[in-house]
């Protein structure tokens, strides 16, 4: 019986592959930083909040720390309350709560920034997937190891894999994409729009829609897309069975992967979100933006 892991490595092995190298990345960026124990808290902490499976460290990754470093980053409240924040409502964090992170991290700040938005949003990814194919074994973390341009490179990865899956269309990847942004109130998000979802007849009708979806006229695919972002978004260890069995009836399987890895993609945002560092490129208006052959985002463009 296929689950998960089978299912994304059949329909996107090379986004199958970014994702294993985030992972492995951030366990040795919180090596690096002395901060093991304090990611793997905050895995824990997440996993609690949400009911899905938490990432772990490499077994035998401990004996590659330094030791009472380590001491110091156990229990920090100021880390840990931020990475709670962040996992239950990003759009809440508070000037206070991102004064006291970056206080009590440091230099280290925005790498562990981004290794608190691994433990936080791969596990909703593997529960997704695992909701949609069935549940089975995740690769583990084969130990501590070093990623070409570490995690923030494995990041990079990751961003510029998925855009080149091409099972769902354009204008329900952008209503995907607009639904994550009003949810986590991405200011740079929000105030952009897909060249491609705009060529193929999408209009800002089409993307208010995504408020009140359930309602409206947009295709049952999309309707459904939407309704699995939410899950993934708010309940990501406790998905509706009838929002699963909605979107499994009406997509086929290389569109939920890419679905699933849209919305994994999209959410980081919640780095930028969480550090206040989302300010749009316009004051006013939108702005239209496309991605390139190499994965790489190009802004204000024309329809022309």
């Amino acid at each position: 019986m296929p689950s998960g892991s089978d299912t994304l490595r059949a329909h996107a092995p090379t986004a199958a592959d970014a994702l294993d190298a985030v992972v492995d990345a951030t366990w040795s960026v919180a090596a690096g930083h002395d901060a093991l124990d304090l990611v793997a808290e905050a895995s824990r902490l997440c996993a609690g909040l949400h009911g899905f499976e938490p990432l772990l460290p490499p077994t035998g990754a401990g004996d590659a720390r330094s030791g009472p470093a380590v001491r110091s980053w156990i229990g920090d409240e100021a880390v840990l309350g931020f990475a709670e924040q962040c996992s239950l409502d990003v759009a809440a964090v508070t000037a206070a709560q991102r004064s006291a992170f970056t206080a009590a991290t440091g230099p280290a700040g925005g790498d562990l920034a981004a290794a608190l938005w691994v433990v936080d949003v791969v596990p909703r990814t593997r529960a997704a997937l695992d909701a949609l194919a069935g549940s089975g074994p995740w690769p583990a973390a084969p130990g501590l190891r070093s990623v070409p341009g570490g995690l923030w490179g494995a990041l990079d990865g990751l961003i510029r894999t998925v855009p080149a899956l091409d099972a769902l269309d354009p204008v329900t990847s952008e209503l995907v994409r607009l639904r994550g942004a009003r949810a986590h109130r991405c200011r740079l998000c929000m105030s952009i729009r897909s060249r491609p979802a705009l060529l193929a007849g999408a209009d800002e009708a089409t993307f208010a829609a995504v408020d009140d979806f359930r309602d409206s006229d947009l295709t049952p695919l999309a309707r459904a897309a939407l309704a699995f972002t939410d899950g993934m978004l708010w309940t990501p260890g406790r998905l509706d069975p009838p929002v699963v069995a909605g979107l499994a009836g009406l997509a086929t399987p290389g569109q939920q992967v890419e679905l699933v890895l849209d919305v994994t993609r999209n959410a980081l945002n919640k780095i930028a979100v969480a550090l206040g560092a989302d300010a749009a490129h316009v004051e006013d208006g939108t702005e239209i933006y496309d991605v390139g052959p190499d994965g790489a985002l190009a802004y204000g463009l024309s329809l022309d």
